[in-house]
């Protein structure tokens, strides 16, 4: 009797050693992203404690976290351009430390300058991580692929942006805010060791490195001559003015000559060609405002919990977990759907409709809004930031010559942090705007209730009228409820500012052209190219190929046809 004999499937087995490989890969990028994320989140709550005891005005909160948006947005297409021309590995760990030594060097500060200077060199760490990391992942996985590996992203994103604002918030009330800035440091230091024994990325042909630095000083003057006129006019001068003329102005010539300045650069910073793709093109304006509704939103959602309803940083950090949520099972649900089904429009939409919905809702509330309903459009923003962010990227990477994948996944990342930027600077001046309008008046009502607290009252009295940002949880309850009014009226406010612009983001997501995701890395495709799959058969392709995004064993999903496909997925 003949024993049966036990076959592998060569196919299944491949794909568990692929899957071995990312997931090995991936341990110290995953590492690298907990970093920058705690490093951020875990001051978040804390800021307003922090520029409290610095003694720093709206204007001066406004900048810290500006100061960091500005860097980034700015060194993001630097560090995508670097990516093309350098090795990424090293790239990325340059980044880790830049952002980790920087940020633990805020931690020294005396006066809001120096934290808005160390911020704004921490920015620059940021906007390579940002860049990179996008970069790297499309070197590893397949955009098709990508959803199978959500679950691990959403993982570190759980970790570091629930985790971090309730550890600050912790340092913070029980230790001192200046811890929150050095926590990181023994993260980075794992980070750079696993980085360096377990991601191992394809070699990259040499090239001679042709850096846009005339493109460089156009853009950073641009965007700040910008931002700076945003968070100044209406208070330190008028909105029709010399200094805006000056600014606006400025910032309007600098842009003009940018342009024209990629236009003619043999090695861009920003290739503009790219805007003749319209997956890319509409993907940015889409970007942008996503930035808005991201950064901008959040950063003023601690306020608002803080400022509007008296909770310390720690319940700030609790307060603003179903807005994490939200972005996090959307990522991760909507992750799995796209690798299982292949179809993405369909979530981007909702996401856009979402994101104009929780939008409009937080532009509702009150200082004694139902903390329940609160939550719910917390929720469905962070749900609409989930279903879209990511997956813009991803449809570009999709669609992006590899050689210039680079560039393509910064430049998205670039204009979603510079919306981001603009964002938190015009939201951050309607509120600082519109304080200074309702304590003026509110100015009896203050008056009355600081009167009966005697010389209390008095030296509260002070505080208030030098502009510096309140620690409202420690006011005696006649004062705070008249200044939780005041900061929910202001913030509500700047929250209405994003949803015009939720909305172009939705008519832009509309307009995508519906392109399939392709199942192949950037490296393979790169392959692809370079072997001139064209001149051969399918079969002899896929010989040459191992297409280690698709996770099918059937022959349902035929290989790229020729070097076109490989740069350009298929419409079907």
């Amino acid at each position: 009797m003949a024993t049966p004999t036990t076959t592998t499937d060569p196919v299944s087995t491949d794909d568990k050693r692929h899957h071995r490989r990312v997931l090995q890969a991936l341990t110290g990028l995953l590492l690298g992203m907990f970093v920058s994320m705690l490093a951020s989140t875990v001051v978040s709550t804390s800021l307003p404690v922090i520029v409290h005891d610095l003694g720093g005005d709206q204007a001066a909160f406004t900048w810290v976290v500006t100061a960091t948006l500005l860097t980034t947005a700015i060194s993001t297409p630097i560090w995508g351009k670097l990516a093309d021309l350098f090795n990424r590995k090293l790239l990325i760990q340059i980044a880790i430390v830049i952002f980790v030594l920087a940020t633990a060097a805020a931690g020294f500060s005396q006066d809001p300058g120096t934290l808005i200077a160390f911020r704004a060199v921490q920015g620059i760490g940021a906007g390579g991580l940002a860049a990179l990391s996008q970069v790297i992942m499309a070197d590893i996985i397949s955009p098709r692929e990508r959803g199978r590996y959500m679950g691990l992203f959403g993982a570190v994103m759980a970790v570091a942006t629930v985790g971090g604002p309730l550890l600050g918030g912790f340092i913070t009330d029980t230790i001192d805010w200046r811890w929150n800035f050095f926590i990181a440091l023994p993260f980075a230091v794992a980070a750079l060791i696993m980085m360096q024994r377990t991601l191992h990325l394809p070699a990259r042909p040499k090239t001679k490195a042709r850096i846009d630095y005339f493109g460089i000083v156009l853009l950073s003057t641009s965007v700040s001559l910008l931002l700076i006129w945003i968070t100044n006019a209406g208070e330190d001068y008028d909105w029709w003015s010399l200094e805006t003329v000056l600014m606006a102005g400025g910032a309007l010539l600098a842009a003009v000559v940018f342009v024209i300045v990629e236009l003619r650069s043999k090695e861009p910073l920003v290739p503009l060609t790219m805007f003749r793709n319209r997956t890319f093109t509409l993907a940015v304006i889409a970007s942008i405002s996503i930035g808005i509704a991201m950064f901008g939103t959040s950063v003023f959602l601690s306020q608002y919990m803080q400022l509007a309803r008296g909770a310390t940083p720690t319940e700030a950090g609790l307060m603003t977990i179903p807005m994490i949520g939200g972005l996090l099972l959307a990522s991760i649900v909507i992750g799995g759907l796209v690798t299982r089904h292949g179809h993405w429009k369909p979530y981007l939409v909702v996401g856009g409709v979402l994101l104009i919905a929780g939008s409009y809702l937080l532009s509702t509330i009150h200082y004694d809004t139902n903390f329940v309903l609160v939550s719910v459009y917390m929720f469905l923003l962070g749900a609409g930031v989930g279903m879209t962010m990511q997956n813009l990227v991803l449809i570009v990477q999709n669609t992006a010559n590899p050689s210039e994948i680079g560039v393509a996944s910064s430049g998205v990342t670039f204009f979603r942090s510079l919306g981001g930027t603009i964002g938190v600077s015009v939201m951050g001046a309607a509120l600082a705007t519109s304080a200074t309008d309702l304590f003026t008046v509110r100015k009896d009502d203050i008056g009355a209730a600081l009167a009966k607290l005697g010389e209390k009252g008095a030296a509260i009295g002070e505080q208030l009228a030098s502009g510096t940002i309140p620690q409202v949880s420690a006011l005696p309850e006649s004062i705070r409820v008249i200044v939780e009014d005041i900061y929910a009226q202001a913030i509500a406010h700047s929250f209405l500012i994003a949803v015009p612009l939720a909305v172009v983001s939705l008519i832009a997501i509309v307009f995508l052209p519906n392109t399939p995701l392709t199942r192949m890395t950037t490296s393979e495709r790169v392959e692809a190219i370079e072997a001139d799959l064209a001149t051969v058969s399918v079969s002899e392709g896929m010989a040459v190929l191992e297409a280690t995004g698709d996770e099918r064993t059937d022959a349902a999903a035929p290989a790229p046809r020729s070097a076109r496909d490989a740069r350009t997925p298929e419409r079907r």
